[in-house]
């Protein structure tokens, strides 16, 4: 039997990149999968598309993860339409690479309410559902551990408040059988960081296999969490990083 048999998963910003990879491998471990997207509709299509033709059961929904309003109602779009919530991935994140003294407050402010206050909401809407066993998954980043990169110092701050949020929350929820954990990235190949350029240089020369992680790593990691396999591992902060951190 598939690990995830019977589960309900939602990734949020699952249309691309890391959330995708992580939405096609969690449908392929037999959940029902819900994935958030702030603006592309045909982007999150195709993963939906994709995760049927697998002969899995998938849904999207439009939610930008800085309205607190919108990731309530997809927590609740999705339980409406699945039936449960087993799983949330707290995926949706973003990053404005300049230096500190040239980031605008509000630049500042559009990182902390999606990469914060919008992880907050959705894991807090979510709880509402979760019966025992729920497994809550945060995609931190390794810099959120050891700054490694410049130019990242409000993208840095807040992944560095998820792992500690991550943490504290495990000691909340554990008496109810539910798990909390952070998966920390490293630089991961995807459009909005990929493998070649100027900025993945320094990146790739800072791993120690001296290469970019596959989101399909990543989503191995997710996986691994989501699954009955990890009931034992809680409040962790997981870094797949190729030995960037080491």
């Amino acid at each position: 039997m598939s690990k995830l048999a019977k589960k309900v998963a939602l990734v949020t910003g699952g249309s691309r990149g890391i959330g995708a990879a992580i939405a096609k491998r969690l449908a392929v471990d037999g959940a029902s999968v819900a994935i958030t997207y702030a603006k592309d509709a045909t982007a999150a299509s195709n993963v939906v598309n994709a995760i049927q033709q697998g002969g899995g059961m998938a849904i999207a929904i439009q939610a930008d993860a800085a309205s607190v309003e919108a990731v309530r109602n997809a927590v609740e779009k999705a339980v409406s339409t699945f039936g449960r919530l087993d799983v949330l991935v707290n995926n949706a994140g973003t990053a404005i690479p300049k230096s500190f003294e040239e980031t605008t407050l509000e630049e500042m402010d559009r990182v902390i309410y999606i990469n914060i206050r919008g992880v907050f909401a959705t894991t807090h809407a979510a709880l509402k559902h979760m019966k025992d066993g729920g497994r809550i998954i945060m995609i931190g980043s390794a810099v959120g551990e050891r700054a490694a990169s410049p130019f990242l110092v409000p993208y840095s701050a807040t992944k560095g408040a998820v792992k500690m949020f991550t943490q504290a929350l495990s000691r909340e929820v554990g008496s109810r059988g539910i798990t909390v954990n952070n998966v920390q990235p490293g630089p991961i190949d995807t459009d909005l960081n990929p493998a070649s350029g100027d900025w993945a240089v320094p990146q790739k020369a800072a791993t120690a296999l001296d290469r970019y992680g596959r989101a399909d790593e990543i989503a191995a990691m997710v996986a691994f969490v989501a699954s009955s396999e990890s009931s034992y591992v809680t409040g962790a902060n997981l870094t797949v990083d190729g030995g960037m951190n080491a």
